[in-house]
């Protein structure tokens, strides 16, 4: 699934100037993820591969090009593109994410037959069960183990692409505060945000089609995902003990090896690295532009502040929601 993270992403892990782990709002990593196609009929490109072989020299995984970093992703015609380091301003990113996307273009048509980056969150008549290709080369061992566990030929791995927003926290009073903020958005973003209203060649009524196959892609061992909307856990022993425990649990029958016991396999609409001090919101469509992405993780941002700073509602009824009330309405 392009929402999961098997390796580095941009998150916020890294350290401020004097030293101290970054606090709430102190900077923001940011991802967005292309479906790379052909451009004579837009068909869909499994070459993310020969992409980063041209730019890097080498096959190499990610190719960090100053504040913008391009890597791989499960399968081979997608590419994400995320800040290399934590962003203090976001204001930058659009052009910053924009000058990339031109910089991969000339890359990819540049091969044979030439292609092209494509926008929005799901290929609109991609067949993902015969098209998906699996990224064959590093990290292949934990993509094969999801393919084993889950089979990845479905549009709810194969075909959905989506804008990352990571968010710092320093300690278990940040993170509460963070993380009832982010259960009570994360249902508003479709609404602003959807750009998958067609499947299959097909228009079903749907606005966020990437959402619906997310939400049920995992559907085999349901402590994957949860409802998407993530249980009402405020401290990390919480959250390891009600969330993470569970959920390995809950996989280990299937992967016997262990490869998957990582916090990586948490698939929930929004979750927590508290090996890298961050939250990551991960329900957003891709947009068309970048200048459309980084004006949606504004509006989240500043959202967000409010209710962390409590204008709006007091803290302890924000973190009394219940999760089964936020699912219904995140589709």
């Amino acid at each position: 699934m392009a929402d999961n993270e098997f390796q580095p992403d941009a998150s916020v892990e890294q350290t401020a100037d004097s030293g101290q782990r970054l606090g709430l709002f102190d900077a923001y990593g940011v991802e967005l993820e292309y479906m790379i196609v052909d451009s004579a009929r837009l068909n869909v490109m499994p070459v993310a591969d020969r992409l980063l072989e041209s730019a890097c020299g080498t096959l190499q995984s990610d190719f960090e090009n100053g504040p913008i970093t391009w890597s791989n992703e499960l399968v081979l015609h997608v590419i994400e593109l995320k800040t290399s380091r934590p962003a203090t301003d976001l204001t930058v990113l659009a052009n910053q994410f924009q000058h990339d996307v031109r910089l991969i273009n000339d890359h990819l048509r540049r091969l044979s037959p030439a292609g092209q980056l494509l926008p929005s969150a799901m290929h609109p008549w991609m067949d993902p069960f015969s098209e998906m290709r699996l990224w064959p080369h590093d990290c292949s061992p934990v993509y094969e183990a999801f393919d084993r566990i889950f089979d990845c030929r479905g549009h709810g791995w194969a075909n959905l692409q989506s804008v990352h927003l990571n968010l710092p926290f320093r300690g278990d009073e940040e993170f509460g505060r963070l993380h009832a903020a982010v259960r009570l958005v994360l249902p508003l973003l479709p609404g602003i945000a959807a750009s998958s209203p067609i499947r299959d060649g097909r228009l079903n009524g749907l606005m966020d089609n990437r959402l619906d196959v997310y939400r049920s892609n995992a559907a085999k061992i349901p402590e994957v995902a949860g409802r998407v909307i993530p249980e009402p856990v405020y401290t990390e022993d919480q959250y390891r003990s009600e969330i993470l425990e569970k959920l390995y649990t809950a996989i280990a029958p299937h992967d016997p090896e262990g490869i998957l016991q990582d916090e990586f396999l948490n698939a929930r609409g929004a979750i927590a690295r508290f090996d890298r001090g961050s939250i990551e919101i991960r329900v957003t469509d891709i947009q068309e532009c970048p200048a459309a992405d980084l004006g949606v993780v504004q509006a989240t941002v500043a959202v967000l502040k409010a209710l962390v700073e409590e204008r709006w509602s007091r803290w302890d009824d924000q973190a009394a929601m219940p999760t089964e009330r936020l699912a219904t309405l995140l589709l």
